[in-house]
């Protein structure tokens, strides 16, 4: 018999507004959350509105193109974060096997440009198996945060993780027709210094024009800024606001569209690459094991 005296639960808002909650937390921005959960941003911050009714008090500060946590937004987010890790895990035991939640970090250029394109192969196998996508370029700690996999840019060798090669992070330039055409065509690497160069301060320029034979270059005396992810600089380009250093794997749709043209064959190589990695201790894990499966047969397709 359940116990009649026993004070009852205090009402509690809708779970879609607290999910959006813990998404614009966590991210500190109503885009970013809206493009996770797949919304709109109008939406996102609908939710948020009917939470703030809800508890009689704002949740975040809303300032041009920042948004920071109220004191009442600080003491619910870790309760909420702690609530749906709870709520995930008991989820994934109760389905047991491969079924759950699976959090994967990558670089915002493979999620953009080459994960997101297949990952709707992976969800019709798996359709048990919800798939979180976190976008990050610093190093994953598999001990304290709730991820599952990441996938770095690197040499390959991690203490403690199992690694698995993607693609190579090879790199040579890539910019618009329209921008090699502004000056008859680009003939011979040295064409390209005749043009805006993006992120000139990329350590990859160098290395390509010393392998192509280019001296004198005037690089570090470029004025130009980071724009921190190849996704960014590609699209950059395709504008025509400069000539790109990026990694061929990544961008084979834009330069088979004719978005992109890659003037020269010549291509750098420092050794690094792309790969897949997570714990060695969970390499069993069924849903690990699921996705490392489905994405090394993905990448093997040509």
């Amino acid at each position: 018999m359940p116990d009649l005296s026993s004070p009852q639960l205090a009402p509690l808002p809708p779970l879609q507004a607290i999910r959006v909650f813990e998404a614009v937390a966590r991210h500190l921005s109503f885009t970013k959350a809206a493009q996770e959960l797949g919304m709109t941003q109008a939406a996102a911050s609908y939710q948020i509105k009917v939470l703030e009714e809800r508890i009689g008090a704002p949740l975040f500060l809303r300032r041009p193109r920042q948004i920071k946590l109220t004191e009442p937004g600080q003491r619910l987010a870790p309760a909420v974060s702690e609530a749906f890790a709870i709520l995930g895990q008991a989820y994934a035991a109760a389905r047991g096997g491969a079924d759950g939640l699976l959090c994967v970090t990558t670089v915002l250029t493979f999620a953009s440009n080459w994960l997101a394109q297949h990952l709707g192969a992976f969800q019709l196998a798996h359709p048990a198996l919800a798939v979180r996508l976190d976008t990050s370029s610093r190093l994953t700690d598999f001990a304290r945060e709730d991820v599952d996999l990441a996938i770095r840019s690197g040499g390959g060798k991690w203490p403690g993780l199992e690694s698995h090669k993607l693609l190579d992070a090879d790199f040579t330039p890539m910019l618009s027709p329209k921008l090699a055409a502004s000056i008859g065509g680009v003939n011979e690497p040295a064409d390209l210094l005749r043009l805006p160069i993006l992120d000139p301060g990329d350590i990859w320029w160098t290395q390509w024009f010393e392998a192509a034979g280019v001296a004198g270059h005037d690089l570090a005396r470029r004025p130009g800024s980071s724009m921190g992810a190849q996704a960014y600089e590609a699209n950059a380009a395709m504008a025509g606001h400069g000539v790109a250093i990026l990694t061929r794997a990544l961008f084979k749709n834009e330069i088979a569209d004719g978005r992109l043209v890659q003037p020269f064959d010549l291509v750098g190589d420092n050794g690094h690459a792309y790969w897949l990695v997570y714990p060695t201790a969970r390499r069993n894990v069924p849903k690990i094991r699921a996705f490392r499966d489905w994405i090394l047969a993905e990448i093997a397709c040509p």
